[in-house]
């Protein structure tokens, strides 16, 4: 992930609500869309893997009711290599 950030949410809100919020605070702090959000995978419903444009991921190293919110590391490489087509 490019920059990342942490989000707690134990509200009785539904996970797509819960995803939004997250996305729309990391979109007004860092002025950016994020594209993944990783979430404990007791918090995923069957099937459920996209909240509008964010992929949800499991990972059991993110706590209940945390959502790490960010940028996928492929979209940041394919960034790093434009960048560096420009520079040469």
């Amino acid at each position: 992930m490019d920059t990342g950030m942490l989000w707690f949410d134990d509200s009785d809100k539904p996970l797509t609500a819960k995803v939004k919020r997250a996305v729309s605070y990391y979109e007004q702090k860092y002025e950016r869309m994020p594209n993944l959000c990783v979430v404990h995978p007791t918090m995923l419903s069957d099937g459920e893997t996209t909240v509008d444009m964010v992929e949800l991921k499991p990972a059991t190293a993110v706590m209940p009711h945390h959502y790490w919110i960010g940028v996928h590391e492929a979209e940041t490489g394919a960034k790093a290599k434009r960048s560096r087509q420009k520079a040469a």
